[in-house]
Formats: C-alpha cells, sequence, structure tokens
C-alpha cells in the first residue's frame, strides 16, 4: 500500500494524469499533453501563416526573419512585443478562446489573425 501511494503522489508531481483505485486497487495512468507551441515567421513585411487557428493553452511564438524591426500588437492590448530585430522572437500563450487580431506597430498594414478554439 505504501508503494502505491508514493507512486500516485510521483506521477502527480511529474504532471501524469491519474485515476483510480479501480478494481484490486489498480489506478489508470495516462499521460497529459504538452502545450503545444506554433511558429509565426515574419518576413518580407507579411506574418505568415497570416491566420492561423489553435487550441486554448497553445503558444504561438513569431520569429522576425526580415532585415527591418517588427512589433507584434494585438488590437485589444492583450499582447505587445518589444521591437524586435533580425531573428528576435516573441512569445504568447493564448488562455482562453477568442479571435485576436494583430498587426507591426510600425508598419501598421502587416497585420495577422490567431483563432483560439
Amino acid at each position: 500500500m505504501r508503494r502505491s501511494v508514493f507512486t500516485v503522489v510521483l506521477l502527480a508531481v511529474l504532471g501524469i494524469g491519474i485515476s483510480g483505485p479501480g478494481a484490486g486497487g489498480n489506478f489508470t495512468v495516462r499521460a497529459q499533453k504538452k502545450p503545444e507551441t506554433v511558429e509565426v515567421k515574419i518576413d518580407n513585411f507579411s506574418f505568415g501563416p497570416a491566420e492561423l487557428t489553435v487550441a486554448v493553452g497553445t503558444t504561438v511564438t513569431w520569429t522576425n526573419r526580415d532585415d527591418i524591426p517588427h512589433t507584434v500588437v494585438s488590437t485589444d492590448k492583450l499582447f505587445k512585443s518589444k521591437v524586435l530585430d533580425t531573428d528576435e522572437k516573441f512569445s504568447y500563450t493564448f488562455t482562453q478562446g477568442g479571435s485576436f487580431p494583430y498587426f507591426c506597430s510600425i508598419h501598421p498594414k502587416m497585420t495577422g489573425k490567431v483563432v483560439v478554439k
């Protein structure tokens, strides 16, 4: 019994889901999904992809591949990057569903959107 309790505590600390005990005192162990990460490239004065759909909990990382600086700013001020020089990155984790348009504050005609479901 003591070993079972230790195992349950260890699995919980490691972030592995558990349920039980079932018949015979056995536990069901299920691995939890790692949060997803999606990349958006900033290149040639555009965001690529310009629109993407992700699940709640997904982290989106924007990487500036242009030779000039850009920013990533949501229209509702939910997130705002610093000025990104070439090869610099900005990440944001979406914790709620919705539609999140964004733009480059230096070049406002550069726009994109993240849809979170």
